[in-house]
């Protein structure tokens, strides 16, 4: 079993890299960490649920099929990603990958004016371009959190924050993103990226973050 797995990180280590378009830089793409991490489980599995002499063949069993599992869900994600920075470029969302997770920041001078939780209109193109893909990629939940600078009080904070999130909402739902698949939250000041002590930083502050996740698992 151990040469099985050994083969497999081989295989996945030197046929699964890729250029990252940004940085220029050789990395393994998500979809073959997601093939990687499915097809050891997959071969633990397999093992295990295999007699001893048929345990190599179940292990080798288990692993083509969790990796062809992680893999598709790392794949998706990576075309997602794809398409959402193209669109993106130049527009001030920043577009972060964290495993299976695509997040994107909305800063407040694109976003919101200070005290509002109408979208300003020169934003509407840019969530134009994200609903486009969100649309298309529809196995993917979305999770949307409002937040404000610390100009104000506490429930003033997270009234606006949740009205943000709800604005962005329901943009989307016009958009044809299916309202199912949208969560909305409000946190007021509580996450702040920025120091609320600077005009730049409080418009930092202001924002709206979507948390892109499969829906597959």
């Amino acid at each position: 079993m151990s040469r099985i797995l050994i083969a497999l990180f081989v295989t996945l280590a030197v046929g699964c890299m890729s250029t990252d378009p940004y940085t220029g830089e050789q990395k393994a793409s998500n979809t073959s960490v997601g093939a990687g991490a499915g097809a050891v489980m997959g071969a633990i599995v397999g093992a295990a649920t295999s007699s001893k002499k048929d345990r190599g063949k179940g292990a080798l069993t288990g692993a083509v099929a969790g990796g062809a599992i992680g893999g598709g869900v790392g794949y998706y994600m990576d075309k997602q990603e794809t398409e959402l920075r193209n669109k993106l470029q130049g527009s001030g969302v920043q577009v972060r990958r964290e495993g299976d997770t695509i997040r994107l920041i909305m800063p407040g001078n694109i976003t919101f004016d200070s005290g509002q939780s109408a979208i300003r209109g020169n934003f509407y193109p840019t969530l134009n371009s994200v609903a486009v893909v969100l649309a298309e990629f529809d196995r993917t939940a979305i999770r949307v959190a409002g937040h404000t600078d610390s100009t104000g009080g506490a429930e003033l904070n997270q009234r606006l924050s949740e009205d943000r999130a709800n604005s962005v909402r329901q943009y989307l739902i016009s958009q044809n993103v299916a309202s199912g698949r949208i969560q909305t939250n409000g946190y007021g000041p509580r996450y702040p990226v920025a120091s609320n002590n600077t005009a730049e930083g409080r418009q930092a502050n202001r924002r709206v973050e979507l948390e892109l996740l499969p829906l597959d698992s």
